[in-house]
């Protein structure tokens, strides 16, 4: 039976959460009580009682004659109200936290970053001492608005080599790549804006639109790219207003996206007005490069973003975003706005001048055949616990795999995190969380002590029905 007490706090639920999710923002005036009580079900009784509550906290205020209004500041926005609660094993933020969090000598075989020690470390150490050496305005000023100028050119150049020619002012450094894609959403997404991601895609994806209150709709993601004629339709129903995807070795499924697929997307894109958000942050990992849809579309209605995060080092957050220059020129003023300056002018410098560098190219190249022969290892080992890749990606350091029949991936990453195991399972990538039976591996992180012993001793338990659960 349900209580007067619980239908009152129903209410009060649902008024918070229209609130923080922006449906009703500072100054709007409330339904009147017998509308409220008509469209929830309840008696216009338990609608002044949760109207009386909110006014007692704070969050509305009453005017005589007038009714209810959302008082003064909206309440600051939790992401626990923003969307679904997940259990913590797929929850994406929590993934996110334990990969952070763990001491440095914890196997992460679920992270999204190589090893230190495979970064290119002295090359960094050289960058920063001459940084050092430099006057006193890149050490203790601002950058230019947009970033670095050199390396802003010095990026427009590579672009140019692919077939993408932009001018330095089309291009926006950011502290990071997750900042670059926050800054977009802030300037095109409104609150209720639908957003089409991959399912699997990113997980801090989800996480960061969760946040933008966005309403996220995923399209299943393919060898080949996104199933095409579901991508058409979900675009066609939904009319979402961006598409957010890796288009080179796609994470999780190290996928790479066909020419076919591409232009495919983007006929769709344009047709229905969409704009596509690409995150480019793995293209140095390709042998040779694939299909962008930046390339393809001339940056009419594609972003690009990216970061050095995954190729040089994940300390030194300089990212990018590259597109038209009007949509430039509101990008910047908005990180003035939220940030005041750019990217660090240290960070830029340091970036600038390993990137100048012909050992960056050395490195990459290193960097690649040691990941091939780890991705062969790594496939190797999970194969004898009965864990198989569902493809051969063409590069970088991620393996998709499919867990041995029965196995749940979130009940296998809270087994292996009491051996001190931190795994990324399937369904924290999934939109409709229907990937249980998958896994994300880091190929660079498999090395670590004991990693494949706590997965045989995971499986096994789950296996033999000692999950705990």
């Amino acid at each position: 039976m349900t209580t007067r007490g619980s239908r009152t706090a129903d209410v009060v639920t649902a008024i918070r959460a229209r609130i923080s999710g922006g449906a009703l923002g500072v100054g709007d005036r409330l339904p009147s009580v017998r509308r409220c009580a008509d469209a929830m079900g309840v008696s216009p009784s338990t609608v002044v009682e949760a109207y009386d509550r909110l006014v007692a906290e704070g969050a509305i205020r009453a005017r005589a004659g007038s009714g209810f209004y959302v008082a003064g500041a909206a309440p600051a926005l939790m992401l626990t109200e923003a969307g679904p609660q997940f259990n913590r094993e797929i929850d994406p933020l929590w993934v996110s936290r334990q990969s952070l969090d763990a001491a440095p000598d914890t196997p992460r075989p679920g992270c999204g970053w190589l090893p230190a020690e495979w970064m290119p470390g002295d090359a960094i150490r050289r960058a920063m001492r001459a940084a050092a050496r430099g006057d006193d305005a890149l050490l203790a000023g601002y950058s230019p608005a947009r970033g670095s100028l050199p390396l802003r050119r010095l990026l427009a150049r590579q672009f140019a080599a692919e077939n993408l020619p932009v001018a330095s002012d089309q291009i926006l450094l950011t502290g990071s790549g997750s900042q670059a894609l926050d800054l977009v959403c802030r300037l095109l997404l409104r609150p209720g804006d639908t957003v089409l991601v991959d399912d699997p895609c990113y997980f801090n994806f989800r996480a960061l639109l969760r946040a933008h209150r966005a309403n996220v709709v995923g399209v299943p993601y393919e060898a080949d790219g996104p199933n095409v004629e579901q991508f058409a339709q979900i675009v066609a129903a939904a009319r979402p207003r961006l598409y957010v995807t890796n288009s080179a070795l796609h994470n999780p499924t190290g996928a790479t996206i066909s020419p076919r697929v591409a232009h495919r997307v983007l006929n769709i894109a344009a047709e229905h007005d969409m704009i596509v958000v690409e995150d480019d942050i793995f293209a140095d990992f390709e042998p040779e490069p694939s299909p962008r849809l930046a390339t393809l579309d001339g940056l009419r209605r594609v972003i690009r973003i990216g970061s050095f995060s995954k190729t040089l080092s994940a300390s030194l957050r300089c990212g990018y975003i590259v597109s038209t220059p009007e949509w430039i020129e509101a990008l910047t003023d908005l990180q003035v706005a939220t940030c005041f300056s750019a990217v660090c002018p240290v960070a830029a410098e340091v970036t600038l001048s390993i990137l100048s560098d012909g050992g960056y190219r050395k490195h990459m190249e290193a960097l690649r055949r040691r990941l091939a022969t780890a991705r062969r290892e790594t496939t190797k080992h999970l194969g004898q616990i009965g864990i198989f890749p569902h493809l051969t990606p063409r590069g970088g350091f991620y393996l998709w795999c499919a867990l041995p029949d029965g196995v749940d991936a979130a009940t296998l990453a809270r087994i292996a995190l009491r051996d001190g195991l931190v795994l990324a399972p399937g369904d924290v990538f999934s939109v409709s969380r229907t990937l249980s039976g998958s896994m994300r591996f880091n190929v660079g992180q498999m090395g670590g002590r004991g990693v494949y012993a706590a997965l045989r001793r995971a499986v096994g338990a789950r296996v033999g029905g000692g999950g705990g659960v």
